[in-house]
């Protein structure tokens, strides 16, 4: 008889696992509590695989012998409680992808900076001519390249919800590029616990694999001395010179990998901003192991553009320069944004709170901030952190609004900053969705 499996959730990770579980010949059944999108439904149509939407019927689930659960779905949702008490098997989709390709995987985790380190390396391995995946938490699901496509490299983004359903799968080059208070509201609110998941990118690797982390980072040093790596360790700092991986020496990125060195000034770099150095850094080392020529880095740095959504200088108006940074979700995210600026700042900030601690911003704010515009549902918290750090914080409830009394509070030669340091979903779909907002009504104004 075979095998059947059962997906929750029919967005891009579901949908992908889905095509992969059929073409390997599984029995595949797919259940969304919500709606399931028109292009979804016609790949799952197009594939013959069975779905149901706005329901978890129990009857076609608890019979799976295997689930794949997307990773927005809680452990706490009630159909993913009853799975574990009979039992049933968890993974997420990467775990279950892992299995069916011999590709080099290039994993790349973090707090911050993942989906900008990631689109870094993906643009240097492309560039030297290697045929290579983008996939994970950013461009398509690795499932659905895995099902439809052959790659002989991949290089992934990880979040903590996707690692946290992942037990065999193995990478060949793990990249943790920090560690800081995130997604507490998944993780009981205690931070060991999210600590734990981000360490997962290490659980598997052997002798011949690489582990890339940031010696500058407390956390993810902590965690090194409790743990035991046999992988070949490189280090990434900006604050002392490493003996294997990269560091900064007077204004220029050195990478030193298999007694190889390369350097280049930090003022040629596309990416600007300490943050964005630390993201630079990883991928060039990880691209010197992979023996990606020097000059094929060297030209990447230079002519990467960025992250939509994040830190995205796009548009002046009367002298007033708007940054899209709606990528930053959390409070480190925002800290790195705030470093960066240069100009008194109108600062667009709020959301969900995850469990937020702004106390890290307060120097950065009474240093380089004039107002804060507040975006949410519930600001008091913001309120709370910063009413001794500015003179004018109010509140608004949309982005149309927000972004009218940031203009009418800024100045020539000012920056109105969107960085909204929380999660989207209490006005908006995403991320995304609030930054095409924020762009829109800038345009408008």
């Amino acid at each position: 008889m075979e095998k059947r499996i059962v997906i929750l959730g029919a967005g891009e990770s579901g949908t992908g696992a889905a095509v992969l579980a059929k073409t390997k010949g599984f029995e595949v059944f797919v259940s969304d509590l919500g709606k399931i999108k028109p292009h979804y439904k016609e790949i799952l149509f197009n594939y013959e695989i069975e779905w149901e939407e706005e329901q978890h019927t129990e009857k076609y689930i608890l019979n799976a012998d295997e689930v794949i659960k997307s990773p927005g779905i809680t452990d706490k949702s009630d159909m993913v409680q009853l799975l574990m008490k009979k039992n049933i098997p968890i993974i997420s989709e990467i775990e279950f992808a892992g299995r069916y390709t011999e590709a080099k995987k290039i994993c790349i985790t973090g707090s911050n900076g993942k989906t900008t380190t990631t689109s870094l390396l993906h643009h240097m391995l492309r560039r030297a001519g290697l045929n290579c995946g983008l996939a994970g938490n950013v461009g398509k699901s690795f499932a659905m390249q895995v099902a439809t496509k052959t790659y002989d490299y991949y290089v992934i983004e990880l979040s903590s919800f996707q690692l946290d359903g992942m037990y065999k799968f193995k990478p060949d080059i793990s990249i943790l590029l920090n560690i800081t208070p995130d997604h507490l509201d998944r993780y009981n609110y205690n931070i060991q616990n999210y600590v734990d998941s981000k360490m997962k990118i290490t659980q598997n690797l052997s002798e011949d694999d690489y582990f890339i982390y940031c010696s500058d980072d407390e956390i993810t040093i902590a965690e090194l001395e409790r743990i035991v790596l046999r992988a070949k360790q490189l280090e990434f700092s900006q604050e002392k010179i490493v003996d294997k991986g990269a560091y900064v020496d007077n204004g220029n990125m050195v990478v030193k990998v298999n007694n190889d060195e390369m350097s280049m000034p930090l003022s040629e770099m596309s990416l600007k901003g300490k943050h964005n150095t630390y993201n630079s850094m990883a991928a060039s080392i990880a691209s010197r192991v992979l023996e990606i020529k020097k000059e094929v880095i060297r030209e990447c740095l230079q002519d990467f553009k960025g992250v939509e959504h994040r830190l995205e200088r796009f548009i002046k108006v009367h002298g007033i320069e708007f940054i899209n940074d709606s990528k930053a979700t959390n409070v480190n995210s925002t800290w790195y944004a705030l470093e960066c600026m240069t100009t008194p700042t109108v600062w667009i900030v709020g959301g969900v709170d995850k469990g937020n601690d702004y106390s890290s911003l307060v120097p950065l704010v009474k240093d380089k901030v004039k107002a804060i515009v507040c975006l949410g549902v519930d600001n008091s918290k913001i309120h709370e952190a910063f009413k001794d750090c500015v003179d004018k914080i109010i509140d608004t409830s949309s982005m149309k609004e927000a972004v009218t009394k940031a203009y009418k509070l800024g100045e020539k030669e000012d920056t109105v900053l969107l960085s909204p340091a929380c999660a989207s979903f209490d006005l908006f779909k995403s991320y995304e969705d609030r930054g095409e907002q924020f762009k829109e009504c800038v345009r408008e104004l």
